[in-house]
């Protein structure tokens, strides 16, 4: 079926496509009475404005980036970024704004995305995740004047607008709540070690257990793989000096090391307890299921997104904290064997 197009609508109309242009981006040059009967013809044939066209003319795009460097199969099966991108979606949506999603292989593509989409006007803004301490990202989205808000530590997101929460306290929360149970070999399976809230857990991670007396805790980097995952829990409790507890940095991975456990025939929680990160319905539907740090992951979104259309319209935007992941204890923690 053919689209509908201006020249349709002057047909019908008995008027010139001019007029039925100015008609439609509410130009003076037409009588209010025909301007009405132009919107009514458009309305009724189904016509809709062209973006391209629009871009030419200067108009919004109504569309925000996202680019996402990680493997596509990974994205696909990882709960935080699908609920993030829900919750992202969902305010888009409300204000008729569409989301451009890719998958790049490195951060260098990335920029190479967002010069190709803000040249083409193709987006309004973008929105940065996996913020890197110095992240070249930034100064050259602050040097290209996109409008961007960066899901990420306010340390190193330059002069942009960050939407972060404070993981220092969750991981305090989870290592003291071990603690308490009685363990005193934890250990932490890490993301990729050269993103800024990994290093900000690590370091957290480390503070807590020296502030708790612990010597015997120890730090894994992964890839956030359930492949990874599962590797570094077999290295762990394989050791002879076996942590009686694991914080994960995803749930894919807190999954992955939960099937480990079971295949050597460790119990959870008796033998080995385990705590995921970024709670999801995955953590729950597992059995047992997972100790968790849980928070509101598409409210995540719903907040990046609502700041960067701020940033698109013109007003002033602020740094938005949001709030910090909480521990739910379930049925993978428990004092350990002996303690």
């Amino acid at each position: 079926m053919k689209r509908p197009t201006i020249a349709d609508i002057a047909r019908q109309a008995g008027v010139s496509k001019v007029a039925v242009s100015y008609a439609l981006n509410d130009r003076p040059g037409v009588s209010d009475a025909k301007r009405a009967l132009i919107k009514a013809i458009a309305e009724e044939i189904g016509w809709r404005p062209n973006s391209a066209a629009r871009a030419l003319n200067g108009a919004r795009a109504n569309s925000v980036g996202l680019t996402v460097c990680r493997p596509a199969r990974i994205l696909g099966v990882e709960p935080f970024y699908m609920e993030l991108i829900s919750g992202i979606e969902g305010e888009l949506s409300a204000r008729s704004y569409a989301l451009m999603l890719q998958v790049v292989a490195d951060p260098g593509q990335e920029m190479e995305v967002y010069r190709r989409w803000w040249g083409e006007r193709r987006v309004d803004g973008a929105i940065l995740v996996d913020l890197r301490f110095s992240d070249p990202r930034i100064t050259e989205l602050e040097d290209l004047g996109l409008p961007a808000v960066v899901v990420g530590h306010p340390s190193e997101a330059g002069s942009l607008v960050p939407v972060w929460s404070d993981d220092t306290a969750a991981v305090r929360e989870a290592v003291e709540y071990l603690v308490a149970l009685g363990h005193r070999r934890i250990a932490r399976v890490a993301g990729l070690p050269e993103l800024v809230h990994t290093v900000l857990r690590d370091q957290a991670f480390i503070a807590a257990c020296e502030d708790l007396g612990l010597t015997a805790y120890t730090i894994t980097h992964t890839d956030y793989t359930g492949e990874e995952g599962a590797r570094a829990t077999r290295r762990l409790v394989s050791s002879p000096s076996r942590p009686t507890a694991i914080v994960y940095d995803n749930d894919i991975m807190a999954v992955a090391g939960l099937s480990v456990a079971q295949e050597m025939r460790l119990d959870v929680p008796g033998d080995l307890s385990v705590v995921a990160w970024d709670d999801s319905p995955l953590s729950q539907v597992v059995r047992p299921a997972l100790t968790a740090l849980t928070r509101d992951i598409p409210s995540y979104g719903a907040h990046a997104a609502r700041t960067l259309l701020a940033l698109i319209v013109g007003e002033e935007a602020e740094a938005f904290e949001d709030e910090a992941a909480r521990l739910v204890p379930r049925g993978s923690t428990a004092p350990p064997p002996n303690g």
